[in-house]
């Protein structure tokens, strides 16, 4: 009798839920499949549109410039790719990368329906093994996308590969309140709230429960920053925004 391969045999979380590790990415590309169509609204819904300005400041902090190359992973349906074009320019280069067909279609989409196409490139991409060259970029980004990753820690390792010294990696993520009276509401409003309306907007209330408890499986702020600091970066900086419900983890490459 054959025995199991090792990623049957462990586990990791899906939500609340325990898969084999196997399983997992395709659970996860399942949810975003079923979401793309409404992504951007839901996003509006579910942060009060709030998710603009904490990308307007991930952006800011970047440092981007003209003529630099970036790499949106997790890209989604493009906010963030769609603000880096427009700061690096005609000599620079912004990658849009994400695992999920779906997702991607819709980003390239939306971005040419809008008139963006050079410098913007579409590459579909697993975080955990990117495909691109050692020291590639000035600046990679992801927002919203590392709780999703099976293997946390091989993507932030490929991630500090391809990124050049003196660059900066910019993790835009749902992170733990401050406040013991911000959590409960915030609980309130992932595990009741959310839900519904992703029920009645997107038709797929299961999905958006999963989105809530993923957001509590991933790590606090702390944890993020040991992760990061073990997968080779040399700094890390935590901005907590809107009370620590979002956090934005600078880390540099020396």
């Amino acid at each position: 009798m054959t025995p199991p391969k090792k990623d049957e045999q462990e586990t990791t979380h899906f939500g609340f839920q325990e898969v084999p590790v196997s399983q997992k990415a395709e659970k996860v590309a399942g949810v975003f499949h079923s979401v793309a169509d409404s992504y951007d609204l839901m996003n509006d819904l579910m942060s009060l549109g709030i998710h603009r300005l904490w990308k307007k400041e991930t952006i800011a902090l970047s440092g981007v410039r003209k003529g630099q190359k970036v790499l949106d992973i997790a890209g989604g349906t493009g906010d963030l790719t769609k603000q880096f074009s427009r700061i690096v320019g005609e000599t620079g280069q912004v990658i849009l990368a994400d695992i999920n067909a779906s997702m991607l279609a819709r980003g390239r989409d939306r971005l040419l329906n809008e008139g963006i196409t050079h410098p913007v490139h579409y590459v579909q991409a697993n975080a955990e093994i990117l495909p691109f060259p050692d020291n590639y970029f000035d600046c990679i980004t992801i927002a919203f996308g590392l709780r999703n990753v099976t293997h946390k820690d091989k993507a932030l390792a490929s991630m500090q590969r391809i990124l050049k010294p003196g660059g900066k990696l910019m993790v835009l993520e749902f992170s733990k309140p401050l406040y013991k009276p911000l959590q409960k509401i915030y609980d309130v409003y992932s595990f009741s709230v959310l839900p519904k309306l992703g029920k009645f907007i997107a038709k797929d209330e299961d999905s958006y429960r999963y989105l809530a408890e993923s957001i509590r499986k991933h790590p606090d702020q702390e944890g993020l920053k040991k992760m990061i600091l073990d997968a080779g970066f040399d700094d890390c900086r935590i901005h907590n925004l809107f009370g620590g419900v979002v956090a934005l983890h600078v880390a540099l490459k020396y």
